[in-house]
């Protein structure tokens, strides 16, 4: 007869289940950044496989404070989005010194010296996926995506080379951009995480936002 203690490596909940066995994490190796609109090419899958490594967003709300009589409460005013870094292997072609330094162009021309006339000229967007570890036969799974939405550089590192290191050269942009919805592996659903509808509060009614208002 097997010994099955495995399902007692968790934490005890109060949910009917007792103990039950923890399921498998995502792993911070397994992922990939799609970009489109990026430069000018309609080829961007070397961006994907020479990236190093990138940042998840952050958000941070904005405070509002509410002074009362004898105390204070706190209300979530204005949200920020933090930019993300993607760090860039180079490779041997200069296919992503080029790519960047189109999409770079496309912000700022820098020899003629002239500016995009508008911010739709040269924004870009961004998805940040997290992988099962499928490869090869095995089909590739997305857990968990993230599309970064009105993209653009802010700031573009080329760092530096060295006698003394194996290194590869890298590129180290950051990425500002104006919000992030998570959606599933089409691209388009939306059913967990940031972006799904949960409906609107108010003090007196939930209002549903795919239906409109709930009338009294």
């Amino acid at each position: 007869m097997p010994i099955n203690s495995l399902k007692n490596i968790s934490v005890p909940v109060n949910d009917g289940q007792k103990n039950a066995t923890l399921l498998m994490p995502k792993l911070q190796y397994r992922f990939r950044t799609v970009l489109s609109n990026f430069g000018n090419s309609t080829d961007l899958t070397e961006l994907t496989k020479q990236t190093v490594d990138v940042t998840r967003p952050n958000l941070t709300f904005e405070q509002i404070t509410i002074d009362a009589y004898n105390s204070r409460s706190y209300l979530a005013g204005k949200h920020t989005w933090e930019p993300v870094t993607l760090t860039l292997r180079e490779d041997v072609n200069n296919r992503v010194q080029r790519l960047v330094g189109e999409q770079l162009q496309k912000q700022y021309d820098f020899y003629e010296q002239a500016s995009a006339a508008s911010g739709g000229s040269y924004k870009f967007q961004m998805s940040i996926e997290v992988l099962d570890g499928g490869n090869g036969q095995f089909d590739t799974n997305v857990l968990d995506r993230i599309n970064l939405v009105g993209c653009y550089i802010e700031s573009a590192n080329y760092n530096s080379l060295s006698y003394s290191t194996n290194d590869p050269v890298t590129i180290t942009l950051s990425i500002r951009y104006d919000n992030a919805i998570q959606t599933e592996e089409d691209g388009v659903t939306r059913t967990a995480g940031l972006g799904t509808s949960v409906g609107r509060s108010t003090a007196s009614t939930t209002i549903n936002t795919s239906e409109g208002p709930t009338p009294e």
